[in-house]
């Protein structure tokens, strides 16, 4: 769908540890640091003034004032920053290597600041800004984007939504005057409304309820997170989705969506000089309703016993043993922290040359399929992963033996300078890898404001890298491995009855 029902961090959610690519290394990594089908009917040389793109802003009104742009941080990869009067945050990501932008719009706001017995409500609203406005019809914002040759999707997480367009320099006008009018005039009634709640209902049957490996992650993370709401999927439970309701849209539009609320990334060929009328222009006609705040979640007890999660599932092809701890996000750790973390991660589990891959698969032969992950980039605890799908022949209590073995192994016998060398190598690679990509680039900045960072926190993370020593990872790794809290869930093929 247009409305971003297979985006990849959407998908991150339910994606199940034996398909999992390394998730914290591929949404840090760059932390190291189109053209047109079809030309719009009306001026294409000059879109901000055809019928679509309108000429909002034209009354005779001053425009509010914005800050002065300037560079954050050092070296090519540093953006420009300016805050416009409405309290829009700006980033400008400039990429001159082709004449097309990606543009975002994040809202500090996702599923986990949704009020208790209304989950979903933050996927739902994603779902529901397609539905029009004064200006735009259902459905013709994404008609005009894919008319002017765009890209464009949208995707929710628990802590952030956000909206995105990729489109020819030229085109950028189109989507930013479009983009800032749902901002602030979101049409919604019953009869657009209520048609999408069934919409969400057959996706989370088609993503959870049919999906044996996600319906487990789904009842170890509400196992894992005893009070935060984290343990609440994005999605929503279905029985809670069902009750939703327009006025429950038009609520928590009118709650969390606001310019001061949001912030604004644009990657491409495009400077902060270039942007800063048209932000301006289109945004800064947008008036503030004071939304932003302290966001105040509800913490976590003191772990005091490990649990475990069996699911038996005639669907299921495969046995497959997960295991996840309560581990501190980048926002919540210490600087050296949250790399160390990164690292202990890919040192164990991140691709064919990590440990767990070599020993368990490779040497021993028990496992089909082994690896670790993190996500870290949460404004509260995030988790740390293991996973281990047994061989033929083997059983989930000699896999689970063997991973715990491993584990053991690592406090009494360390590891070597040369596999730290290697974790951070690979580390490092994925970051700048990740330069090539603008929508990367663009998501991890998105990524990294709304969960409690800066921008400076992205341009220090291969520095904080370089810097992690052995103690730091073992540090680290006594910090994770703690049973008391971790929740290890199991999927055996066959039947529960």
């Amino acid at each position: 769908m247009t409305n971003g029902a297979s985006t990849p961090a959407r998908a991150a959610r339910f994606l199940t540890a034996p398909a999992f690519r390394h998730a914290g290394a591929a949404l840090l990594l760059a932390f190291a640091l189109s053209a047109c089908d079809e030309a719009p009917e009306e001026k294409a040389e000059a879109p901000a003034q055809s019928e679509e793109a309108g000429a909002a802003g034209s009354a005779a009104q001053p425009l509010p004032a914005s800050t002065e742009p300037r560079r954050a941080g050092e070296g090519p990869l540093a953006p420009e920053v300016f805050t416009l009067a409405n309290g829009l945050d700006v980033v400008v990501i400039t990429d001159t290597r082709a004449p097309v932008v990606t543009h975002m719009v994040w809202y500090r706001v996702g599923a986990a600041d949704e009020a208790p017995g209304k989950s979903g409500i933050a996927h739902f609203l994603e779902h529901l800004m397609f539905k029009g406005t004064d200006e735009l019809q259902p459905g013709e914002f994404s008609q005009i984007v894919a008319r002017n040759g765009g890209q464009e999707n949208a995707f929710t997480s628990s802590d952030y939504t956000a909206y995105y367009q990729r489109v020819a320099k030229d085109r950028l006008p189109i989507v930013m005057k479009m983009e800032a009018d749902r901002m602030s005039d979101l049409q919604l009634s019953d009869n657009v409304v209520m048609p999408e709640r069934r919409v969400i209902l057959e996706e989370r049957r088609a993503r959870i309820e049919n999906n044996p490996q996600s319906i487990l992650a789904e009842q170890m993370e509400a196992a894992l997170y005893q009070s935060h709401p984290y343990g609440i999927p994005v999605i929503g439970w279905r029985h809670e989705i069902a009750k939703l309701t327009t006025e429950d849209a038009i609520d928590f539009y009118n709650q969390y969506y606001s310019p001061d609320n949001a912030i604004l990334i644009v990657a491409g060929d495009i400077t902060a000089e270039e942007l800063r009328p048209l932000a301006e222009e289109y945004y800064g006609a947008v008036a503030s309703r004071g939304l932003r705040a302290e966001r105040v979640r509800p913490g976590e007890p003191q772990p005091v016993a490990a649990r475990r999660v069996d699911l038996v599932d005639e669907r299921a092809s495969q046995p497959v043993l997960q295991r996840y701890y309560l581990a501190p996000s980048y926002a919540r750790a210490e600087k050296r922290t949250g790399p160390a973390i990164e690292l202990l991660s890919t040192l164990l589990g991140g691709g064919t040359t990590s440990r767990l891959y070599k020993n368990l698969v490779v040497e021993q032969g028990v496992a089909a399929s082994a690896g670790a992950w993190y996500v870290g980039s949460t404004l509260d605890d995030g988790r740390f992963g293991l996973y281990v799908s047994p061989r033929p022949g083997t059983s989930l209590e000699d896999a689970e033996a063997a991973l715990d073995a491993e584990i053991e192994r690592l406090f009494a016998e360390g590891f070597s300078d040369e596999e730290l060398e290697r974790a951070r190598t690979l580390l490092l690679a994925e970051a700048t890898y990740a330069r090539d990509s603008q929508e990367d680039m663009a998501r991890i900045f998105g990524t990294t404001l709304t969960t409690g960072g800066t921008v400076e926190d992205v341009i220090d993370w291969p520095e904080r890298v370089r810097g992690v020593t052995k103690e730091d990872v073992m540090a680290a790794a006594r910090l994770i491995f703690d049973k008391r809290r971790s929740v290890t869930g199991t999927l055996r093929p066959g039947s529960d009855t």
